[in-house]
């Protein structure tokens, strides 16, 4: 089955189709290795007894519905977590519009109205740290228990322990704050990628023989790696090609008093991106960003950071 296979269900603007499904249900940001892993055991389920394999998901981070103020770190755009589910072959998706109301279910409720009287879920797959419900109160045996009254088969699945980590999204978005992006590569199982409008920038890099293509902070819903340079592949809406770039994460101490950006340095690359929507894959961390004397010190050191993200591009397998 094609990736671009995968149905999309909104729980409720859709009338859902009644088949029997195998199901798991979760947030799933960021759609890492041990999430994929857990997806894979759906689907072998799903495989084995007939059924419809389904991932179960939110169109909206839950502590922002019971949570105003809440600002997720969000290693997926809604848009990019559907794409990556598509990739792992299931055959569906369901997005739940998470509000208040459901917020107040119990598990059994949750099991009960959700999975057995409208998507008659038949078995359900568990992430191994997953909870569910009003508060999040129960646990793995609870929904056992509320799946043998209800007629629904509950399965744990183990963590995925890669080169000793066990992988989670809070262990991703650990190891993106501290700039290992290499970690958290081999985590998600992908480079780390955000998405954003591209905007006028102040025009320094242009200056010095390095233009920038700048990131809106504003339209940026993903967390940031630590700030540094990193070698970048970049492609816009539209674009399949990726082509290669160095990116600068930080406050520019050279030139302070602007606030965070993101700037895109592109190689080889003479082309109007201002208003594009571009995507930025985050390859390796070059260096930590530092303040220079001058722009002239600073225009050397880039120099070597190209040479730098160039070599490393030469070796990339993607």
């Amino acid at each position: 089955m094609a990736a671009q296979d995968m149905k999309t269900i909104r729980l409720n603007l859709e009338t859902v189709a009644a088949y029997p499904r195998v199901a798991t249900v979760g947030f799933f940001d960021g759609v890492h290795a041990g999430h994929r892993y857990l997806v894979q055991q759906v689907i072998a389920e799903a495989r084995a007894t007939g059924m419809t394999a389904t991932v179960i998901t939110f169109a909206r981070h839950p502590r922002q519905v019971l949570r105003q103020d809440y600002v997720p770190q969000l290693l997926d755009t809604l848009s990019s977590k559907l794409n990556h589910l598509a990739d792992t072959q299931v055959d569906e998706c369901v997005l739940l519009d998470f509000n208040t109301e459901m917020a107040s279910l119990s598990a059994y409720d949750f099991m009960r109205q959700i999975l057995r009287d409208r998507l008659q879920v038949q078995t359900l797959v568990i992430g191994y740290d997953n909870r569910f419900g009003h508060n999040r109160s129960e646990g793995f045996d609870d929904y056992v228990r509320y799946g043998n009254e209800l007629g629904i088969k509950v399965i744990r699945n183990d963590a995925l322990i890669l080169d000793g980590i066990k992988v989670s999204s809070s262990v991703v978005r650990g190891f993106i704050a501290q700039g290992e992006i290499a970690l958290a590569n081999r985590c998600l199982g992908y480079p780390y990628t955000i998405e954003g409008t591209v905007v006028t920038g102040y025009s320094e890099g242009h200056k010095m023989g390095y233009p920038t293509a700048n990131l809106d902070i504003a339209s940026l819903t993903q967390m940031l790696p630590q700030q540094g340079v990193y070698a970048t592949l970049w492609s816009m809406e539209g674009d399949p090609l990726w082509h290669e770039a160095m990116t600068n994460v930080g406050t520019r101490p050279t030139f302070p008093g602007r606030g965070v950006s993101v700037e895109t340095h592109i190689f080889d690359f003479d082309g109007d991106v201002y208003g594009a929507h571009m995507q930025l894959k985050f390859c390796a961390r070059i260096r930590a960003e530092r303040r220079f004397e001058d722009a002239a010190a600073l225009r050397a050191q880039l120099r070597e950071d190209e040479h730098e993200a160039r070599t490393f591009f030469k070796q990339y397998k993607g």
